[in-house]
Parts: structure tokens; C-alpha cells; sequence
């Protein structure tokens, strides 16, 4: 692949964002791929055949970071020129968010790295004002993005809180070869520290770091605090903590052996996205003591390898800190586990599933995910008018989809089981008694058919939960209107809420192959409606058609267009999910541990067995559905607690 990498920041400037950079470029061009980095210039720094460096100045008050003059213009001329295949906006704010629309101007797909949380910095910093600006700007910003890559739980939350969606989980690798605990030198603790506890510190030093927190530790007797790092706090912190050590900017071999000769790391900032120098700390063998808040929740293991505190409680800072300098047997085992667990985060194994996120950033540009669908909600991110309860009635309505064609998973033969019978016996499951279930969907169906056929009949089976997903049929025939499929469909979700019933609404998407382009923007622009459906009535909303994971060919069945067994399967946990079943993945472990889902196997070619016949029911006006009726027109019971015993109940 080709990638542009957009910086905000990068060298000589040596962050967590530069560091991403230089590591992410460093093992993509080792594995065959090429890379361009666009970055604030320095004075001094040129450009050359792997970066281009733009016009900048530096930030007031913090010379060492620059801010670059580059115009959309001119980042689209470079990103032409370089006709990259993905844009890798790393830390997006200024120059990224200029860069996201010189992609969009181009049409290329952009992954947007969040790891500088630049609103809890204006918070910091005492700006109302800018605070909500600035929340404001990144939403925006990444929302345009084609995917977002989030280091932390922590900030995978913020980023939903401002309505971010299409957002994946991407740590930070750590060098287990340079930060390690042969590191550690008595000769240099001896010249730092001769005969006391070291407890250091490593990152920048500005407010939002909070380093000034550390004053409730630097008095403690036969402790020695020892300060690495600069910025534009130093000299204040210096007259604040006059009993630290303060050995400004170390890097290499010098920082690793500073951080290896530590006896226990502190982290206290609470804006952090992730904290990198907290995976340094444990790939040196060394104790982490860090705040419970943002980033270090996911790296620090409390009483495995170092404690987290409460946020903003300096009293539990010193005691777990305290508790660590007086016992010398703890450390070492605290270090031990600290190393192991960082043994596997390395740069190469990272960047590999970096290179993973960019192949579905291209598979979801090119299935019509584009720029102007900015924040819209994530799938199963919209709330239903009332909380999930236990439904007793169960109504499915839709197409072949829903009849379940394909899915012959533990089926006699012509039968089939389908993603809402599956959900179904997941809403038993957690019932505590028995779920009533009919499923009218069949075959070839279109959303005229829903409304003039299955529609009349759920109303008559008045269920308190309904699942639609209809519109395939239409989208794929000469001319379809996705706004007419919609208003038509927005009618009949209307018509069911009014009558008392739940309903999950699942947009309608498509496998990951090249003919699926020819249908992608008619897709995406009926799910854009049905959004707007599900928020208007108040509905449970599936939306698959932004969800990469469902387009996966191992979850469509021979035919190329219906789903597996497997893809059925994955279809009811994320409609589960969707409506509150607890336990979904732990129950779909047990499902796949406890029975095959093999379907059975078919002969003939796809040529003969699938499509000559379609043909042959096209020209002769005919389709798969006809003489079909649905498999449940009434209800049969499914036992409470998941019991696959399956007996008719009368009508309701």
C-alpha cells in the first residue's frame, strides 16, 4: 500500500505522536509498503523523498511545538502527486483537519488517529469557551474521517459521547528490546540517587500533566523524585518541587536506562488518551502507580503490576505509593508481571493490525461510506422510547433474509433457521417465560409486500416486539428510489410503534465483493433514512450497513447472496446486543463450542445451481418466492431458558 501520513506534529519535536509516526512508517515500509509523512516544518529540518515538510511557526508559550501553514490546496496537490491508497491522519486538529478535506476533495479514505485530547486540555488551561469550540472541532473532524482509531476504552467513550461512530480500538506498541530491565544500572543510581528509593516520571511538562501532584511524594523520607522530560512548566515545577531531580529531555538508550533504573514509575495526568510511557515503565520491569481515569485504566493492572488511584486524591497517590518504596519483594514482583504483560504489544505486531484497519477503511469507502455521512450514529447506538424489558411476542417480518435462506445449521433438509429465529431463542434464553415467536418473512419480498402482506398480519398477532429488515430486493432492481423504499417503511415502523409494539429496524447491506459498488450508494442512502426512521419512532436500530464485519465472504453462503450459518449467527448476537441481551458473546462462544455450524454442502457450480436459474425466473416474470408461504404465519412457543422444544400456541 501507499500511505500519506498527516501529522499534527513530528520531529525534531520528539511526542507520543511523533513516536506513533516514526514507528508506524518505520515497519509498513519494513514489510513492503511506502509511506510519505506531511508534517510542520522546524528550522533546520528539510524535506525529502519520505516527507514533506510545510511552513509553520511555533505555538505561543511552547516553542517546541509547530503549527503549519499548509492550505487545503496545497496538501491536495501533495496528496495527488503522491497518489496514496489511505490517509493516515495521526493526532488530527489543524493541519489534519485541512487534510481530511483535501482526501474527501480526492475521494480517498481517510483513518484518523485520536491520541491528543485536546479538549481536556482547554479545560486545563482555564477556557470555557474554547473548551466547547474545540469539542465541537473534533467532533466534526472525525466524523469526516472514513474510520477513527481510538487507544484506549477511555477515549473510545469520549469519542461516542461527542457522536463519533465508525470507531476501532488501536493501542501503541512499546520497543521491548530498548525498554528493558537489563536497563538498570547501579552505577547511574548511585550518581542519581546513592542509597534511596527512586520515584520517577517521564513526560512533558505542562499543566495538563499535573506533575505538580507529585509535591505529595517528594518529601517522603529515603525517596528521591526524579523528573525526565521538558516543556514549558519546567522552571515553575522546579521552584515547586525543589528536592527532584530534573534531567530534562532524554531519548534512546539514555531514557531507557533512566526508566530501568527506576524503583517505581508515577503517572498523575488524568487527560491522558493512552500513556505510552507507562508501557515503557513495564516493559522495564518497573511498578506503575497512575491515576484510574482515561488511558492507564486499560494498562495498569492494580495489585498485578502497580495501583491505580483515585483521580484527583492525593492522600491514596502517597499511600500507593508508599505502599511500593517500603516494600522491596512487592516491586519486584509487581515488575516481573509488568514485563510480562507488555511482552506481546510490540511495534510490528501493531502496526500489522494497523495495516488491517486501513483495509477496511478502503473496504467502507468503497462501499459509498463517504465524507458528507459525517456523525451518524454507531450501530446500536440509538436508545429506544422505553428500556429493554423482555419481550413476550415476537413478530419477524422481511425477505429471504429473515426467512433465513442458506442457514441449514442443525435444519432437516429444506428447512432453514435464520439470524431471527436465532435471535428469538436469545430472547428466551433470558426470559423468564415463554417467548411466543412467528416469523412471516419470505423470499424474494419487497417493502410492497411488507406492507400489503406481513404488516396486516402483525398487527393481528399484536406483538410487543417487532424485527423489520426489507429493501434488498428493491435497491437491486432497475431504478430503485431509496427515498420512496424509506417513506414507504417509515409508514409501516410508524404504524407498529402506534400499536404498542417495540421495533428493531435493521438496515438492509451488502458482501465485500467488486459487483456490490454498482448498489452501494442506493444502500447507503436508504440506511441514512432509516436512521432518521429509528430516531423519529423511537425504534431499536441494527444499522449493518456501516458495520465492515457483516460484508466478510465468510459469512455469505454459496450462493453470493445470501448469508451462512455463520452470518446468521452474527447477525442475532449484534441484534442482541442492539436490544440489551446480556451475556451475548458469552453465550455465542457456548453456541459454537456446543454444536457445528457447518451447512450442508452443495453441488454444481454457482453458474448452474444459483444464477441460470434467477435467469430463468426473471424472463419468465417469476421469483424464488412464489407458491412460498411464511415458515410461523402464528405463533409457536419457545420455551423459557433457551430450550430448543418448539410446540404451536394459539393465537393471541
Amino acid at each position: 500500500m501507499r500511505v500519506a501520513f498527516v501529522a499534527e506534529s513530528f520531529l525534531p519535536h520528539m511526542n507520543g505522536v511523533t513516536g506513533s509516526v516514526l514507528q508506524s512508517v518505520r515497519h509498513l515500509t519494513a514489510s513492503g509498503h511506502e509511506a510519505l509523512v506531511v508534517a510542520p516544518g522546524a528550522p533546520g529540518a528539510r524535506s525529502d523523498a519520505q516527507t514533506r515538510l510545510l511552513p509553520s511557526m511555533p505555538l505561543p508559550g511552547y516553542p517546541q511545538v509547530r503549527v503549519a501553514f499548509g492550505r487545503t490546496g496545497t496538501l491536495a496537490g501533495i496528496l495527488r502527486d503522491y497518489d496514496p491508497d489511505v490517509v493516515h491522519l495521526a493526532s488530527p486538529f489543524v493541519l489534519g483537519w485541512r487534510a481530511v478535506a483535501a482526501a474527501a476533495s480526492l475521494d480517498l479514505p481517510t483513518v484518523a488517529v485520536y491520541q491528543t485530547d485536546v479538549i481536556a486540555y482547554a479545560r486545563k488551561y482555564g477556557l470555557p469557551r474554547a473548551t466547547a469550540l474545540t469539542a465541537a472541532h473534533v467532533a466534526r473532524l472525525h466524523a469526516r474521517a472514513t474510520l477513527t482509531l481510538a487507544p484506549s476504552s477511555a477515549a473510545l467513550a469520549q469519542l461516542d459521547e461527542l457522536g463519533v461512530d465508525r470507531t476501532r480500538l488501536w493501542g501503541r506498541g512499546v520497543d521491548t528490546e530498548r525498554f528493558h530491565p537489563g536497563r538498570r544500572s547501579d552505577a547511574w543510581r548511585q550518581w542519581i540517587a546513592p542509597g534511596e528509593v527512586i520515584v520517577g516520571y517521564v513526560g512533558r511538562l505542562a499543566p495538563e500533566k499535573q506533575v505538580e501532584d507529585l509535591a505529595v511524594i517528594a518529601g517522603m523520607p529515603g525517596v528521591r523524585l526524579v523528573i525526565v522530560g521538558d516543556g514549558p512548566a519546567r522552571a515553575r515545577l522546579e521552584r515547586a518541587l525543589p528536592g527532584a531531580v530534573f534531567l530534562g529531555h532524554l531519548s534512546g538508550i539514555e531514557l531507557a536506562q533512566a526508566v530501568a533504573g527506576f524503583d517505581v514509575f508515577v503517572h498523575p495526568g488524568e487527560s491522558e488518551t493512552f500513556g505510552q510511557t507507562i508501557q515503557e515503565a513495564h516493559a522495564s520491569g518497573v511498578p506503575v502507580v497512575a491515576t484510574g481515569r482515561g488511558g492507564p485504566v486499560d494498562l495498569v493492572r492494580s495489585s498485578v503490576d502497580g495501583w491505580l488511584y483515585r483521580p484527583g486524591d492525593l492522600d491514596d497517590l502517597r499511600d500507593r505509593v508508599r505502599d511500593l518504596v517500603g516494600d522491596a519483594t512487592k516491586r519486584q514482583a509487581f515488575g516481573t508481571a509488568a514485563r510480562a504483560g507488555v511482552e506481546g504489544r510490540t511495534w510490528p505486531a501493531l502496526v500489522d493490525t494497523l495495516h488491517g484497519y486501513y483495509l477496511e477503511a478502503q473496504q467502507l469507502h468503497g462501499a459509498g461510506l463517504s465524507t458528507a455521512r459525517a456523525a451518524r450514529v454507531r450501530p446500536a447506538s440509538i436508545a429506544p422510547a422505553r428500556p429493554p424489558r423482555s419481550w413476550s411476542r415476537v413478530v419477524a417480518l422481511g425477505d429471504s433474509l429473515t426467512e433465513g435462506l442458506c442457514d441449514t445449521s442443525r435444519m432437516p433438509e429444506g428447512q432453514y433457521r435464520g439470524w431471527a429465529d436465532r435471535l428469538a431463542t436469545l430472547l428466551a434464553q433470558r426470559s423468564s417465560s415463554t417467548v411466543r415467536y412467528a416469523n412471516l418473512a419470505v423470499r424474494s419480498r419487497r417493502v410492497r409486500d411488507l406492507l400489503d402482506e406481513q404488516l396486516p398480519r402483525a398487527l393481528e398477532l399484536a406483538p410487543d416486539l417487532t424485527t423489520v429488515l426489507i429493501g434488498a430486493n428493491d435497491l437491486v432492481s432497475h431504478r430503485a428510489d431509496p427515498d420512496v423504499l424509506a417513506d414507504r417503511l417509515d409508514h409501516a415502523v410508524g404504524v407498529l410503534r402506534a400499536a404498542g409494539s417495540d421495533v428493531l429496524l435493521v438496515t438492509p447491506f451488502l458482501p465485500a465483493r467488486r459487483a456490490s459498488g454498482l448498489f452501494a450508494r442506493r444502500f447507503a442512502r436508504f440506511a441514512e433514512r432509516l436512521r432518521e426512521t429509528a430516531t423519529a419512532h423511537g425504534a431499536f436500530l441494527l444499522d449493518l450497513d456501516t458495520d465492515p464485519d457483516v460484508g466478510e465472504l465468510e459469512k455469505w453462503s454459496h450462493d453470493k447472496v445470501h448469508l451462512s450459518s455463520r452470518g446468521h449467527r452474527f447477525v442475532s448476537y449484534r441484534a442482541a446486543e442492539v436490544l440489551g441481551v446480556p451475556d451475548v458473546e458469552a453465550l455465542g462462544a457456548l453456541d459454537a463450542a456446543l454444536h457445528a455450524e457447518e451447512d450442508r454442502p452443495v453441488s454444481g457450480t454457482w453458474l448452474t445451481r444459483d444464477a441460470l436459474p434467477w435467469v430463468w425466473r426473471r424472463l419468465r416474470g417469476r421469483t424464488a418466492g412464489d407458491q412460498i408461504t411464511a415458515k410461523h404465519t402464528d405463533y409457536i412457543e419457545l420455551p423459557a431458558g433457551g430450550s430448543s422444544a418448539r410446540t404451536p400456541a394459539p393465537q393471541s
